[in-house]
This record gives C-alpha cells, structure tokens and sequence, in this order.
C-alpha cells in the first residue's frame, strides 16, 4: 500500500496558498486491506474510505471509461494493479494531475508545475472531453486564479468548443450548473467564469440570458463602455469588490437581463428593462433551482435599480413603496444588500469605479427617518384595524418630505445627479 497526496493540496503548496483540504489517493489497495486498516467507507460509485483519526478522505487509484452521455455515464475500475500514473491521467488539469510522496517527492507525469509556472489552465488528457462539468470547472478556477494571470491553453479552449458543439454542455443538470456557479462567485474574479464560458460558447447554452446581453449597446454618455455584456461584468466586479455575499453578486449578475430583449429599433435606449428582466431573472432561477434567499434578492435589484438611480428625483410616496417593497424596515440587512448591488450597478461603468455613490446615502437616510415612524404610535392616537397601516403610511411619506428637504438644504441631493 503506497499513499500520496494528490490534486488541489498540492497545486496550492507549490503556489504557496494554504490549502483547504487534503486528499490522497491510494495504489496498491483493495477495499477490505483499507477497512482492515481501520478506514471508514464514504463513496457510494468508488471506493473512497475516511482516516479514521483524521477524517481526511483516502481513495483507491482507479480508471474511468465513458459509457453514456453527460456526467453520470462512467464505469470506475478500481483495483491494486492500478498505477498512480493512471489516477493522475483521469484528472482534469495537469495542475491538478500532480502527487506528493510522504517523503515530499513530487510526481508530476502531466507537466502540471510547468503549467502552473507558465499560468496554464490546461487539459491533462483527451479525456477531459468525456465529461462537460469540467467546462464549467475550469471557468471556475479562472475565477480563483485570475489573480495569477491565469488563462486557459489553446488547445484546452478548442477542445472545449468541440464539446459544447457536440452538445456534451446540454447534458448537464440544474443542480451541478448551480454548485459550480455559486461557488464561482465566491472566487476573487468571478467575471472570469463567464468570460471563460463566452470564449469557448458555452455561455450561450447555460447561460442564454446573460450571453443575449453581448453585442447589446447602452446610452453612452451613461455608459461609455456600451456593450451591455461588459456592463453586466464590470458590475459583478465591482460588487465582489463591494461584498463577500454570493447572493449581492448573483444579484448584481442579473440585474440588467431585461436589456438582452429591448428591439433593436430601440437601442440604444432601453425603457422598461426592468420589468422584462423581473420575468428573465425568475426564470434564469427558476431553471437552475436557486435557493429562494438567492432569487429574491435578485428580484428586488433587478426590479428596482432604475429607481435607486433616480433617487433625489423620486417623490416622497414612490420612496414610501419602494421601502415597502423591498421590506426595508423589516428586513433592514437585506436593504443593505440591495443598495451594495445598486452601488455596484452605479460604479460598473467606464469611468465611474471611483465615482461616489450618493444615492445609497440620500437612501439609507430616508429609510431611517420613515423607520422612525412606528404603528405603536398610530395606535397610540387612536388608529385601528386598516386605518393603522393608511395613517403609518401618511406619516412616513410626511417624514420622507421633511428629510429629502434637509437633504437638499445641505446638498446632498444634487451630489446624486448621474
């Protein structure tokens, strides 16, 4: 029985990142010599067993051959004629295709630590085309990577384009599209992920909604970059920038789908994006069964970015439904989720990364002083049944009136204009 580490521990020593977890893979073993030994089976499709003292997961060296269609169609042989060159061979990326022996020595078969050197996403074997989740994982260590200087090999993106013309990407399932998402926008530069997706056209097939924005032109003395695609990622960026929250990108994401369907004849104007993204949004979620916390942030952003933008121009009542809306008094983090995506929406433009976001000011303002407004008070004086609720409403309307003027006494209204 010979045991090394292998896959991301050992790309993340030689990077010099400390890494997350540890696996090891295990040549020269059967199941019952590891269950002898005192390992705990966990895999269900492979032998894969827990060290019984420090739970790090110990998998037998195996081979897999393609059987079927997608992710799902492999059979695994797993047995201890096995080599570790042929466990490192069924990996995906050469980076990740590389053991370290318990004595520190590297086994690099695949030129993994030149790849890693030179910054090469690239694909160990042909056999990366047998399974399309790896499309998706390479965009996602783009993402994790970026920071590096990263990029995906040539022949990787070729090979890449082939799968997605042969339909493999069509087999993948909501589930798997989500993990692999949601864990992308958790990584530094999530704007790569879908810049690596586009490249090799994958995006087109996962992502229609978002691929439909490219090629899409806005005004440009409000958006000087013009394409309505770069738009989308520049404010991704600028909301990783903003927050840690998957959920404030996801949001930031969506939030101008609406302008992939404006008429051609239309453009570049874009009038009533939000409204026609609302339904794209919540179907995009829909279709990759987002988690509802996930959905309904998005929802809000893309309804009613347009509004934040206008803000020093809105009427009191209009400000009055929007806190409604958007349960701002009630759910008060979920407001300042909303605003970071609006903020991120305001400086994901060419030009506008550094420009102040005053609207997020003049609005958290406003909202205090209509929160200060409470029902104990109306009933206090008298009020019940649904005459509280028309009475609150008038008085946080009167009490939006009264600050929006000190505001603009002071100035801080006209810092909103665009």
């Amino acid at each position: 029985m010979q045991i090394y580490l292998v896959g991301g521990a050992v790309r993340d020593k030689l990077l010099g990142i400390e890494a997350q977890d540890r696996d090891y893979v295990v040549v020269g073993a059967d199941p019952q010599q590891m269950l002898d030994a005192g390992y705990q089976p966990v895999g269900k499709e492979f032998p894969v067993f827990l060290h019984p003292e420090t739970h790090a997961e110990y998998a037998l060296a195996r081979t897999e051959r393609k059987t079927a269609p997608g992710y799902h169609g492999f059979s695994f042989h797993a047995a201890p004629d096995v080599t570790l060159e042929q466990d490192l061979q069924r990996r995906d990326l050469t980076i990740n295709a590389m053991a370290e022996a318990p004595d520190g020595t590297l086994i690099d078969p695949y030129g993994g630590q030149a790849d890693l050197a030179e910054g090469l996403l690239r694909h160990v074997s042909p056999a990366f085309a047998e399974d399309p989740v790896r499309i998706l994982r390479i965009a996602r260590y783009a993402a994790r990577y970026a920071r590096y200087g990263f990029r995906v090999a040539h022949g990787t993106n070729a090979l890449m384009r082939r799968m997605v013309a042969d339909g493999e990407v069509d087999a993948l399932v909501a589930e798997r599209v989500w993990a692999e998402t949601v864990r992308a926008l958790g990584e530094p530069h999530p704007e790569r992920f879908f810049e690596v997706l586009r490249g090799c056209g994958a995006l087109e097939r996962i992502f229609p909604e978002l691929h439909a924005l490219f090629g899409v032109p806005q005004p440009k003395q409000h958006h000087p970059e013009i394409d309505s695609g770069v738009h989308t990622l520049m404010v991704l960026q600028q909301a990783t920038r903003l927050s840690d929250d998957p959920k404030v990108r996801l949001a930031a994401l969506l939030h101008d789908l609406g302008k992939g369907t404006t008429p051609s004849d239309e453009w570049p104007r874009h009038h009533g994006h939000e409204q026609r993204g609302v339904e794209l949004a919540r179907a995009f979620c829909e279709r990759l069964r987002v988690p509802n916390e996930f959905r309904d942030l998005a929802l809000l952003v893309v309804e009613f970015h347009g509004l934040v933008a206008k803000a020093a121009e809105l009427r009191a009542a209009t400000l009055a439904d929007l806190f409604d809306r958007c349960d701002a008094y009630r759910r008060p983090e979920r407001f300042e989720q909303f605003l970071l995506a609006a903020e991120a929406d305001h400086r994901g433009r060419t030009g506008f990364e550094a420009r102040d976001f005053a609207q997020g000011r003049v609005l958290r303002h406003l909202r205090a002083a209509a929160n200060a407004i409470q029902a104990k008070a109306v009933v206090a004086d008298g009020y019940s049944g649904k005459a509280v609720g028309e009475e609150l409403r008038q008085r946080r309307i009167q009490a939006i009136k009264l600050a929006r003027q000190a505001l603009d006494a002071d100035g801080s209204l006209a810092a909103c204009a665009p």
